[in-house]
């Protein structure tokens, strides 16, 4: 096992060796630790894969390696690579990790914001003015943060035209747009149950043999969830139509055991039909 610095200089050094090889990287995800890695790995068109440190974890216990060290976790990763084939995963877009950046900065100011309103109720009245005047600078803040969002997403055209299209969804609004854009990359390029389970919106199933357990759904990326728990509550808020099975002015208040049978109810609009 070799050792380096993280530093984009002894990574571009590192990855300088593997020019014109057939090498696939597979590493830990660590937030903003392996950004350096990822962009470097991407500039040099070297195929590589982040996966979820808990998936990692897994995976070791699977093969019998309990301890955990740089060198285990290093050979450990390495048996990953080769057992399981991971897809690679797509290069990194320098807009949307700007994006990125952005609306975490903005979650951050709006928290901020969040816990200043609630300590006015428990604030005398001799700070409650420098509490007042810090709110108003986070207002501020947060709005220079908001015109930076939506300039940098009108001035890429592939972000621009994926916003247009969310927004044209009853209830998606631009912060819940741009969490998308940034926090959910593989829009367009998954399946919808596999962009449900990475939202952690997906039931998965807990069965053995006869028995049928409860679906439940399970991890996934929570900031996601609260943009589209958000954006539903103003969907319903606005009392925007939603096209259901009850929309119906004679079915709705039924039940499933008191709701009459289709097939019948055709039958009786229709006569020729039930006569065949």
């Amino acid at each position: 096992m070799r050792r380096i610095d993280n530093l984009p200089e002894a990574v571009n050094a590192l990855i300088a060796g593997w020019a014109g090889s057939d090498v696939f990287v597979l590493f830990e995800a660590t937030g903003h630790y392996d950004k350096a890695l990822r962009r470097a790995l991407s500039a040099a068109g070297i195929a590589f894969a982040r996966v979820n440190p808990a998936r990692a974890r897994d995976f070791a216990r699977s093969i019998g390696l309990l301890a955990k060290t740089d060198a285990i976790d290093a050979r450990m990763l390495a048996a990953m690579a080769q057992c399981l084939r991971p897809g690679a995963d797509g290069t990194t877009d320098p807009a949307r990790e700007q994006l990125a950046d952005l609306h975490k900065r903005r979650d951050q100011l709006v928290a901020c914001r969040k816990q200043e309103r609630t300590r006015l109720a428990a604030t005398g009245a001799d700070l409650l003015d420098e509490l007042m005047q810090h709110i108003a600078w986070l207002d501020q803040a947060i709005q220079r943060i908001d015109r930076r969002i939506a300039t940098l997403i009108a001035g890429q055209q592939g972000l621009h035209a994926a916003q247009r299209l969310m927004r044209s969804v009853p209830g998606i609004g631009p912060v819940c747009a741009a969490t998308l854009l940034a926090l959910m990359p593989e829009l367009g390029s998954r399946s919808p149950k596999a962009i449900a389970a990475l939202a952690g919106l997906a039931p998965f199933n807990v069965d053995s043999g006869k028995f049928r357990g409860a679906r439940k759904i399970h991890g996934g990326r929570r900031r996601v969830r609260e943009a589209l728990y958000m954006a539903a509550r103003l969907r319903h808020s606005n009392q925007i139509p939603v096209r259901s099975s009850l929309s119906c002015p004679e079915r709705r208040g039924q039940t499933r055991q008191n709701r009459p049978d289709r097939r019948r109810s055709q039958a009786a609009r229709h006569p020729q039909c039930g006569a065949s």
